[in-house]
């Protein structure tokens, strides 16, 4: 390992930590001072020290925490003193294999996941548009406003609500991507100020603070009583006008996002008006029919990847167990000497 000015030099084979993360050198590489280079002796494998500073990783940052320098830099006689539980080779290695392939199974996951998210895309860009008709439709596309085909925040909390009126509140940090992740119980003379906006079955909440987040979410009664951030626009559809899928997909679509784009141009705050959403156009196939077949296609679409996405978290928890297990000799891939007997 050589010095050359402010970085190192490192072979293959070696271990890097910074606090952060853990990595294996699979290549000749550079790196600064902030990071830790551990080179393995001839009874350590490459593959189990790394997974072993990745298993201990919340020591290491105790480490740094309790470390007495101010720079909140691991120090190096502490990563020289620090211990980690070392088995035969031939164990280490079965323990890397192991656990090698876990990560295998979630990186082959995640590639999937991605290869979906690609696909629904370009199903996307095709289905809202009227460049790909689905089977049985047929008859011309309009584009039309928000306002023609949805009401834009129909019902909110007026001031004179009954102070202690409670019901469950819906932030703008709750919702990601399409999906509901949290809410708060609330009584309206102690919410947010911008806890207003009545949500009813079927409502498509439309983020409008930072809408380039796609904070939207399509409310199906997921919570009971529900309430909204002003953050997001409401819309309800008009009966026979549009389908709310319809409408809820088209917030993730191009042809929406890049109108949003053109209205956030310039401004210092990323935020649109409700005037603003009323004056968006979508493209709208001329029956109710085609628009609910396109909403469930991107529907299913969504839930596949959504069961991809809790298998590959699975995965991840199990790795997380086996490493526990495993790193700690609670379970051994490998008799030790003598086990026998």
């Amino acid at each position: 390992m050589a010095p050359v000015g402010s970085t190192l030099f490192l072979v293959r084979g070696s271990a890097l930590y910074n606090e952060i993360r853990a990595g294996l050198v699979v290549k000749p590489v550079c790196f600064n001072q902030d990071v830790k280079a551990l080179i393995p002796g001839p009874n350590v494998v490459p593959k189990f020290l790394t997974y072993s500073l990745l298993g201990r990783s919340e020591d290491l940052l105790k480490l740094v925490s309790t470390a007495s320098n101010s720079t909140g830099v691991l120090d190096t006689k502490l990563v020289k003193a620090f211990g980690i539980l070392l088995p035969p080779l031939p164990e280490q290695r079965a323990i890397a294999a192991a656990l090698s392939d876990a990560d295998g199974l979630i990186g082959a996951l995640d590639a999937l996941i991605a290869k979906k998210r690609a696909i629904k895309q370009a199903a996307m860009q095709q289905l809202l548009t009227g460049k790909k008709r689905l089977p049985g439709f047929e008859g011309e596309w309009e584009t039309k406003q928000l306002c023609e085909i949805a009401d834009v925040d129909p019902e909110n909390l007026p001031s004179d609500t009954d102070p202690t009126y409670s019901f469950n509140y819906i932030s703008l940090e709750q919702v990601d991507n399409g999906h509901l992740v949290g809410y708060s119980e609330e009584v309206f003379s102690a919410a947010p100020s911008r806890a207003r906006r009545v949500l009813r079955y079927d409502d498509v909440l439309m983020s409008t603070v930072r809408p380039n987040l796609m904070a939207h979410l399509h409310y199906r009664g997921q919570i009971k009583n529900a309430v909204c951030s002003t953050g997001f626009s409401v819309l309800r559809v008009k009966n026979g006008l549009a389908d709310s899928g319809f409408i809820f997909a088209h917030l993730f679509g191009s042809f929406v996002n890049k109108q949003i784009e053109k209205m956030l141009a310039g401004s210092n705050y990323p935020a649109i008006s409700s005037r603003d959403v009323k004056s968006i156009e979508m493209t709208c196939p001329p029956t109710l029919d085609e628009q609910r077949a396109i909403a469930a296609v991107l529907s299913d679409m969504d839930a596949e990847i959504a069961a991809l996405e809790r298998r590959r978290d699975k995965a991840k928890q199990i790795k997380q167990g086996m490493m526990q297990q495993l790193l700690t000799g609670r379970i051994r891939l490998v008799e030790p000497p003598g086990a026998a007997a």
